[in-house]
């Protein structure tokens, strides 16, 4: 029998085989969960964080023997259909996850978009789902009973970005915001529009990009054309690292210049290197909190060691919330004490606990209202988080080249 502590399989069978397993064991030995993930694609870098981030629950919660059901211990299986960063095969990956290969319960699939396509399928099926990188409210205002998100609203990212703004310099008054046209980026600039006019602020461009954009040069004019104070723009990684490295071959900056979500990975500030310095942005989580938690992992310090002591890196908010899911399901479960999906589901919606990631408590609709995520800037080269005061590093700084 293959050892219940055999690690994921290598990237490149995933691509192969569309299947990896962290903890394996035989079927009728494990708890399953299917994991649809862009694993290939423009997507690829943000479904490995998350993938690194289960993986770590999975092998975590099975070196101490597994999930505590009634006095029995099992050990989790997580497997993954790589979805190639296409939303409708993101669709089909989850329910060919819970028809075919009889998973117990489900992860959402990548960001906002993805998973309100795939939130149907787990509705369809009564099938226990954790979105770990989902925040639009237009995912879970449908009135879906399986859907949890362990994100806050995008308010409550670009609600404290504009109050630190104008209270640190009053003369910002026109913003520009660039946007990507896809679910989350698009719902999170336009957050930032209705945050910015609660200040008075004036919005004197708003325009969006498409998905695989290369050349941002068009709306980057119309950019500097607008002569804003702040510049705002959202995407993934990719999205920014590119438009951040245009901006400075046009010699495009403002007195404030924000990004979501990029900035939060240090990929982005090794690929932009001084065009990182002062880029403002917020996320949902954050390794300085500290968080004393009743979950698998403990503290927010032994998870970041227990990360660190895998990867030699330290992790961020998508590693982190990928792992908080699978120790919210082994919480909902243990509480339950059967695997049977209703029970599951009801002990989920009836969580509020302290985990590593933070305090943890599920509105009505779903989505997480427990928590207020960290703003940061990126000074000499490192992240700063400079709100909320609890785990404020450095002052918030204005200018940006």
């Amino acid at each position: 029998m293959i050892s219940l502590f055999t690690r994921a399989l290598p990237t490149v069978l995933i691509a192969l085989s569309m299947m990896s397993v962290a903890g394996h064991a035989t079927a009728q030995e494990t708890i399953k969960f299917g994991a649809p993930l862009p694993l290939t694609g423009p997507l690829a870098p943000e479904a490995l964080k998350q993938k690194e981030g289960y993986d770590l629950w999975a092998e975590t919660v099975n070196a101490a023997g597994g999930v505590d059901i009634g006095g029995k211990k099992m050990p989790v299986e997580i497997i993954y259909t790589d979805y190639q960063s296409k939303t409708p095969r993101a669709v089909q990956a989850a329910e060919q996850l819970i028809t075919q290969q009889d998973v117990n319960f489900l992860f959402a699939p990548f960001g906002s978009g993805a998973t309100k396509a795939a939130s149907v399928v787990s509705e369809r099926y009564g099938m226990p789902t954790i979105a770990a990188t989902a925040s639009s409210s237009q995912v879970y205002d449908q009135g879906y009973k399986h859907l949890f998100g362990t994100f806050t609203p995008n308010e409550s990212l670009t609600d404290p970005l504009s109050k630190l703004a104008v209270d640190k310099d009053p003369s910002i008054k026109r913003v520009a915001i660039l946007a990507r046209n896809d679910l989350f980026p698009l719902a999170i600039a336009q957050e930032m529009q209705k945050s910015a006019k609660a200040r008075n602020l004036e919005v004197v461009l708003f325009e969006k990009y498409a998905i695989n954009t290369m050349d941002h040069s068009s709306a980057l004019a119309q950019v500097k054309s607008a002569n804003a104070d702040w510049i705002m723009a959202t995407g993934y990684v990719n999205d920014l690292i590119l438009l951040r490295k245009q901006m400075g071959d046009q010699r495009i900056g403002a007195k404030l210049v924000t990004m979501i979500a990029g900035p939060a990975y240090q990929e982005f500030i090794d690929a932009t290197g001084q065009g990182a310095e002062n880029v403002t942005s917020a996320a949902w989580w954050h390794p300085s909190a500290s968080y004393d938690g009743a979950d698998v992992f403990g503290t927010t310090a032994n998870y970041v060691k227990v990360f660190q002591a895998k990867h030699g890196r330290m992790p961020d908010y998508t590693q982190a919330s990928s792992s908080v899911a699978g120790a919210l399901f082994q919480m909902a479960i243990e509480k339950a004490g059967t695997l049977e999906r209703g029970k599951v589901r009801d002990a989920l919606a009836a969580l509020d606990v302290t985990t590593f990631f933070g305090p943890v408590k599920f509105a009505k609709t779903g989505q997480i209202n427990s928590l207020e995520p960290p703003v940061f800037q990126i000074q000499g080269g490192k992240i700063i988080v400079v709100h909320p005061p609890s785990i404020q590093q450095g002052d918030f700084q204005i200018g940006v080249k």
